[in-house]
């Protein structure tokens, strides 16, 4: 965990420039708009997914270390060798793992929040899920467990292994030669995320391509169908914590309403998508038929009102660093508490992007359990250890915060109900 949080302490800063950049890019060269919702709301939910694995907020049933142990066969001895077969290994462990996310009904609520944005840019590269509790699919890793693959070889190429799944998140990158028959690459990766009818569910690889075609799930990009990008049956959100689970309660309220056992059992295991018999005319859900006609999701703001969901954005990332740096000297209850806050945080400014008015309470709540636990407990004093005046601008920025939240409540959403 809190090697983890190191290398995250390092890879935040970067990964959020380089979204900046070719938001930039795309702005200056090709005049591409810059949907501010849409680029806060996908690097907020790296924030929650990054937050969640440093809190460990999951659980591994026969993690690769059991396997290890119980299966090892042979050992290999060379560094490089053994660095080369664990990336080969998760790579073949991550298209079986994203194959079955796309395929299986209650899998896809672990991967639907990736594929939410009806944009593809490098910033959907960090919509990554929270709402995995238990892990699964470590005996995809067999063949590496036989092979001797150490734990902590594995534990060193995973993050790099994930790292090395950003770059082919863009537009702006056409088809790469002979590289197309080896790697993923942004054409590739461009028709995994669209949802013509032609492009859905093809393209699973996560660094080599060759494992779609030897499977049979390659697709190639074709210029007389531009991809659309999104999910089938739209989000309508900007919250993540709303998309990580929204297709999860379709399916609990699918198999509550479900008039025999057999439909309320089989629904988790059908493929993705399924739905009782005349659940669709009995309890309809929005669902894009023609991908190249249907209107995006997006609210509007005043510029002051996007300069406050820019600053609460950045705030929180600042919080985010801060938490990240300071793991080692936080105990259990300090990590869980300073964690809920800014889950919280996220929450709140996304929801008022929403332009919900329950914002308003939860932005309310964030700051009166941040005050409170600042000068009520000591649970967070290791935090500001040498740093005396971080204590009072964190206070700070929560009474700001409380006291912005009522001004745009008022400016920006009551306006909507005059």
């Amino acid at each position: 965990m809190e090697s983890y949080a190191k290398i995250l302490l390092i890879a935040a800063p970067v990964f959020l420039v380089l979204v900046l950049s070719e938001k930039l890019y795309g702005y200056l060269k090709f005049g591409h708009e810059f949907r501010t919702m849409d680029t806060i709301s996908s690097l907020s939910s790296g924030y929650t997914n990054v937050l969640k694995d440093v809190l460990g907020l999951s659980v591994t049933i026969l993690g690769y270390e059991w396997f290890y142990r119980h299966v090892a066969v042979f050992e290999i001895r060379s560094t490089f060798w053994v660095y080369v077969t664990a990336f080969f290994a998760l790579d073949f462990a991550g298209y079986w793992v994203h194959r079955l996310s796309h395929g299986i009904n209650f899998l896809w609520n672990r991967h639907v929040i990736h594929h939410s944005s009806e944009e593809f840019n490098l910033a959907c590269a960090l919509r990554q899920s929270i709402s995995v509790f238990v892990n699964i699919f470590s005996f995809f890793l067999v063949p590496a467990a036989i092979l001797g693959v150490k734990p902590e070889v594995i534990a060193v190429v995973a993050p790099l292994h994930l790292f090395a799944q950003f770059w082919y998140h863009t537009v702006y990158i056409g088809k790469m030669g002979f590289l197309e028959k080896i790697i993923v690459t942004p054409s590739h990766h461009r028709v995994h995320h669209a949802i013509n009818k032609e492009y859905i569910d093809k393209n699973h690889g996560q660094i080599f391509i060759f494992w779609d075609k030897l499977f049979g799930t390659f697709q190639e990009e074709l210029p007389s169908s531009p991809p659309v990008y999104g999910v089938t049956r739209p989000m309508s959100t900007w919250n993540p914590m709303k998309i990580n689970f929204k297709h999860l309660a379709l399916l609990i309220s699918d198999a509550w309403r479900a008039e025999n056992i057999k439909d309320k059992l089989r629904i988790w295991f059908m493929p993705t998508g399924w739905r009782p018999a005349g659940f669709e005319e009995k309890y309809p859900v929005q669902k894009i038929e023609d991908p190249y006609h249907f209107e995006k999701y997006r609210t509007e703001f005043s510029p002051a009102g996007r300069t406050f969901i820019w600053l609460q954005f950045l705030f929180t990332l600042l919080m985010l660093v801060w938490f990240f740096g300071h793991v080692a000297v936080l105990d259990v209850y300090g990590l869980m508490t300073f964690g809920f806050l800014i889950f919280l945080n996220v929450y709140a400014y996304t929801d008022f992007m929403d332009r919900n008015r329950s914002f308003l309470f939860f932005e309310l709540l964030k700051n009166a359990f941040g005050l409170y636990m600042l000068y009520d407990t000591s649970f967070w004093e290791s935090l500001f250890t040498g740093y005396p005046e971080g204590k009072e601008i964190l206070a700070g920025y929560f009474v700001l915060s409380g006291l912005l939240s009522l001004l745009f409540f008022r400016t920006e959403l009551d306006q909507s109900s005059r």
